[in-house]
């Protein structure tokens, strides 16, 4: 895989991990599970990074990109 696409990668990752700083997703749990009898409730899960690890990923990509395109 070309380093410069790796690099355009994580810079792109890096920039949606900065502005969105984690994501909300609804699961579907058993609550009880007697026999015939079943009853499932929606959960809300959360998940969560930190902002900082997104400018980490920014920088690095930009930095591959950078040294990619003085090595070519």
């Amino acid at each position: 895989m070309n380093t410069k696409l790796i690099g355009i990668v994580l810079i792109v990752i890096g920039i949606v991990m900065v502005v969105w700083t984690g994501f909300t997703y609804t699961k579907k749990e058993k609550v009880i599970d007697a026999g015939p009898i079943q009853v499932s409730a929606d959960r809300e899960k959360t998940v969560n990074w930190p902002p900082y690890l997104g400018g980490i990923l920014l920088v690095g990509g930009i930095l591959i990109v950078v040294t990619s395109k003085k090595s070519n």
